[in-house]
């Protein structure tokens, strides 16, 4: 007789080091596959079948229609400087004109509009990054880990978005959280345990930095800073205030239609 055994969830994870302490102890559970990519492709691995649920960006999420739901109070989020998601310029930002984005960001993106249009009153052009040289632009969103450990040109001015939201809105940022499809059977069940990991993580923050930093370019030290004073992983009132506000911006302004997608 043949026993069948339940298939493990599989989960869409940021490949970058700010998820560490979120997946803490996941990779080793029979039950529990991660699929790493950058935040830009999560949506679509969702939406496609390609996992049961993922860390997606808080604008794919908004862009869902009501076919996600979020489904932990875990997720990633900063309150002022995230060291890793910086627009770098050669002039400054009251000047700019044309924003070069990465293509590893969706809410990063809208973000950074965002702010040209209210924080800075400067309505920006955006522009796809070619393969090429940054530094060729006049600006450039970058995100992740490449922030740190790619050598950036010498630019003169730099805007870390975190910071600047912070400095507007006097909320924290919300970049990510879980998702899963409307329904899905262990949702409550698995939001528990994404929790718990969040929780443990945190506890370890200072060894997963020491883990973690060779792994991602990182020197320790940095990595801990990130970790243990950049980052923020709970879903506090005042994130999910900042998560109301993001979005209702961002349909305002026309990022996202009234019923969701691309407007």
């Amino acid at each position: 007789m043949t026993v069948s055994h339940p298939q493990p969830t599989r989960l869409g994870v940021v490949e970058f080091l700010n998820t560490r302490p979120l997946i803490d102890g996941l990779a080793e559970r029979p039950d529990i596959e991660l699929y790493p990519a950058v935040p830009s492709r999560l949506a679509a691995m969702l939406t496609g079948g390609r996992v049961d649920a993922a860390l997606v960006p808080v604008i794919d999420l908004a862009r869902a229609g009501g076919a996600w739901e979020r489904i932990s109070d875990a997720g990633i989020a900063s309150e002022g400087e995230t060291l890793t998601v910086r627009v770098f310029s050669h002039v400054p930002p009251e000047s700019m004109t044309t924003l070069r984005v990465d293509g590893d960001s969706h809410t990063s993106v809208v973000l950074a509009q965002l702010l040209w249009r209210h924080f800075y009153n400067r309505p920006i052009a955006v522009r796809d990054l070619a393969d090429g040289m940054p530094q060729t632009c006049e600006s450039v969103l970058l995100i992740g880990d490449k922030v740190v450990s790619v050598p950036q040109a010498d630019w003169p001015y730099c805007v870390d978005l975190g910071q600047a939201w912070t400095q507007w809105t006097g909320l924290p940022f919300v970049f990510a959280v879980w998702a899963a499809p409307v329904g899905r059977v262990d949702n409550a069940s698995l939001g528990q345990l994404l929790s718990e990991a969040r929780d443990r993580g945190l506890e370890r923050s200072v060894e997963l930095a020491a883990e973690f930093a060779p792994v991602h370019g990182w020197t320790r030290e940095l990595a801990v800073h990130y970790l243990t004073q950049c980052m923020r992983y709970r879903i506090t009132p005042a994130a999910e205030e900042a998560i109301a506000r993001f979005t209702a911006l961002a349909v305002a302004e026309g990022f996202v239609s009234a019923t969701g997608k691309v407007a």
